[in-house]
């Protein structure tokens, strides 16, 4: 039986190093509301999607990327 709601998957490629600076990049792995979009989604490795996370919360840290979106609040 298949599942009643197929997730969509998107094939998003990141070559060589993810860098925190780059918040255009960054905002592609980031749903509307500002959360991070899952490694099964994303089609990424274990090993990108680590470092696709540290860059994230590094550059929320530095204030490139807002923690939670303005349609949220």
């Amino acid at each position: 039986m298949k599942n009643a709601t197929p997730t969509k998957k998107v094939k998003r490629v990141i070559e060589g190093y993810i860098d925190y600076k780059d918040s255009k990049t960054l905002q592609k792995f980031l749903t509307d509301q500002g959360k991070i979009i899952p490694r099964r989604i994303t089609g990424l490795t274990a090993k990108q999607h680590r470092e696709l996370v540290t860059a994230i919360k590094r550059s929320r840290h530095l204030a490139i990327l807002p923690f939670v979106s303005e349609a949220v609040k």
